[in-house]
């Protein structure tokens, strides 16, 4: 068995026995035992009781965060003409059509969110493979797929958060950073938890929110009172 070190030993030392506590509990205690060299990112996963198998049973959303991710969100535009130069003014980090798509196939993916007005939609659909499996490809729903793409950027470039429901259920999303203050974290945590709950599915049945737990990128987690955080 692997020797964990003192900070990872000091770490679960504080988490033992810490488990379906308040929201206002948990991000003190992730803040408290976050103690990387980086600025770490809190992070919340939610296991759900659907079958994303099923169409009637996907979640997926958006969520503009009311503090931001704290996280600088690289922003990549499919447009034309006028709309391309609205994209650029807007912050977009990347703009183009053919060119992008050819960029995007030969390997490079240097951006977060990607974003297209609708007249470019038949070339993003030839991405389909390579941007659906990193939850990258622009879709109506979401407001990616938008003629209005100024927005769109301000938006993802000013903490709008995505989430899709993974296999076996699980919704996972980075809420803010350890250095944010605790107020703002609890804030970030309610406004995303009340967004997946509002994206609850009509196929969904049983029990809709499972498990809620909290962490920060190198900490352990800790579970939520599901009744308590959802109540929120």
């Amino acid at each position: 068995m692997a020797k964990l070190g003192k900070r990872t030993r000091a770490a679960r030392e504080a988490f033992a026995g810490k488990e379906d506590i308040s929201i206002e509990e948990a991000v003190s205690l992730i803040k408290a035992n976050a103690n990387a060299k980086f600025d770490e990112t809190v992070e919340i996963a939610l296991n759900l009781g659907v079958d994303t198998r099923h169409a009637d049973q996907m979640v997926r959303g958006v969520i503009g965060l009311p503090n931001g991710t704290g996280k600088t969100m690289r922003v990549a535009v499919f447009a034309r003409g006028p709309k391309a130069e609205e994209a650029q003014a807007a912050g977009a980090d990347i703009v183009g059509a053919e060119d992008l798509m050819e960029t995007i196939q030969s390997g490079t993916i240097e951006f977060d969110r990607c974003i297209a007005t609708p007249d470019m939609m038949p070339i993003v659909g030839r991405l389909g493979k390579i941007l659906g499996p990193r939850n990258l490809m622009p879709n109506p729903k979401v407001g990616t797929v938008t003629m209005d793409v100024a927005q769109a950027v301000k938006d993802a470039k000013g903490g709008q958060v995505q989430f899709r429901a993974e296999k076996g259920g699980v919704v996972h999303a980075g809420v803010g950073k350890v250095s944010f203050d605790e107020a703002k974290l609890v804030e970030n945590v309610k406004a995303f938890i009340g967004a997946v709950a509002k994206a609850k599915p009509t196929g969904a049945k049983g029990t809709y929110m499972k498990k809620i737990s909290l962490s920060s990128t190198m900490g352990p987690g800790v579970t939520l009172d599901v009744a308590t955080a959802t109540a929120e």
